[in-house]
């Protein structure tokens, strides 16, 4: 996803946080995403996409800082993904 470099940066802790619970596994863990994700996008991250990282300690977002600048006020743009 592209984004301002400010942007990813708030987003980056979040999206972590939400991994790390969806990592323990278990119907609380579920139930945490639940209530703070919406019901489609809380199931996958549990069922898809923190299994990826079971091994994995922590660093689950990267951010790529992108050389071109947004037009309409030169904001820097940045690339925020799943490693």
């Amino acid at each position: 996803m592209t984004t301002t470099v400010a942007r990813a940066k708030e987003i980056r802790p979040l999206v972590e946080r939400y991994i790390s619970i969806g990592r323990r596994g278990g119907v609380s863990s579920l139930r945490v995403l639940l209530s703070r994700l919406p019901k489609q996008s809380a199931e996958k991250l549990f069922y898809d996409i923190a299994p990826r990282y079971k091994e994995r300690p922590g660093g689950y977002v990267r951010i790529i800082k992108q050389a071109k600048m947004r037009k309409r006020d030169s904001a820097p743009q940045a690339r925020i993904e799943l490693v």
